[in-house]
């Protein structure tokens, strides 16, 4: 069956597995692309169905897959991934991969990773050639799902892995993390972080799925990686506040979680040209500064 190059079609179905913040972010703008949506949850009953459109199976370790989940991948021309991996590999991988694998109608999988399975480039440029060096066993498990889901490439189907920088977006930004008292700033020299907008990588992922000549990895990043003391301060003067106290970083890790400590261990500056020049995406927001402006006023309500 060959590869369409063309808009999904009203006949396409959805499966998404993991219904999270960039998954609902997909929904929100390109949902009616499609005419049928299952996405999973944990717990189908926590208020996942306030989507309109949507319907919603249970995945979860431990659990075998729902007669509705099985029926819908077997049916689905697209599937997105957006569940992390656990301490035993990733679940959707387990539980859902050989079905998946056997699909008929299936022209595309497209897999939320992030920019962590690169490793530490010592604040290097690096683009989606640069060697894969994962630190944290978090981010060896990514790269090991990120090959999991690639295996299941074949004619007339497709896999593309998007690699994200930090996620922000509304409920979830600088600007609320300074409001809610749960932001410092800290000082590491030379430290840098790229970050991408929820509605950038809903929209990378659309494009994506009318380009399966492209890729098969993406990095969402946005164009200037800049130090986190630098975009709390500018949270901070949008919202009229003084510019937060800086804390050197070895005095500031102490509190950290382990995830935190293997975030800031990691210094890079991730180019996402193959987003422009692949995908034909042009940034809504190509640095911190007009994504922050845009949140400022879901904040202020």
């Amino acid at each position: 069956m060959p590869i369409s190059t063309s808009e999904p079609k009203a006949s396409d179905r959805l499966v998404i597995l993991g219904y999270g913040f960039c998954a609902r972010e997909f929904v929100k703008r390109h949902g009616d692309r499609f005419n049928d949506i299952l996405a999973t949850v944990r717990d189908p009953g926590a208020g996942a169905s306030n989507q309109s459109g949507v319907r919603f199976e249970k995945l979860d370790t431990g659990y075998a897959p729902e007669p509705a989940l099985l029926e819908a991948v077997r049916h689905a021309t697209h599937v997105l991934v957006s569940v992390p991996p656990g301490r035993d590999g990733d679940p959707a991988l387990a539980l859902l991969g050989e079905e998946i694998a056997a699909a008929r109608h299936l022209r595309w999988i497209g897999y939320l990773s992030t920019t962590g399975v690169y490793g530490d480039h010592a604040g290097a440029w690096i683009d989606e050639t640069a060697p894969t060096n994962p630190v944290s066993a978090r981010a060896v498990r990514r790269l090991e799902a990120e090959n999991g889901w690639r295996a299941l490439a074949g004619p007339g189907r497709v896999v593309h892995v998007f690699r994200l920088s930090g996620i922000y977006g509304p409920g979830r930004n600088p600007l609320l993390s300074l409001l809610e008292g749960s932001s410092r700033a800290l000082d590491k020299p030379g430290q840098v972080f790229n970050r991408i907008h929820v509605e950038d990588v809903a929209e990378a992922v659309a494009a994506a799925m009318t380009r399966p000549e492209a890729g098969p990895v993406f990095n969402l990043a946005d164009d200037e990686p800049a130090p986190q003391p630098e975009v709390l301060a500018y949270a901070a003067k949008l919202l009229g506040l003084g510019p937060p106290e800086v804390v050197a970083f070895d005095a500031g890790q102490a509190a950290m979680s382990e995830m935190a400590r293997s975030f800031w261990a990691e210094n890079k500056r991730v180019g996402n040209r193959r987003l422009v020049t692949e995908l034909g995406v042009q940034l809504r927001y190509p640095t911190y500064r007009e994504g922050l402006r845009a949140l400022l006023p879901t904040v202020r309500g």
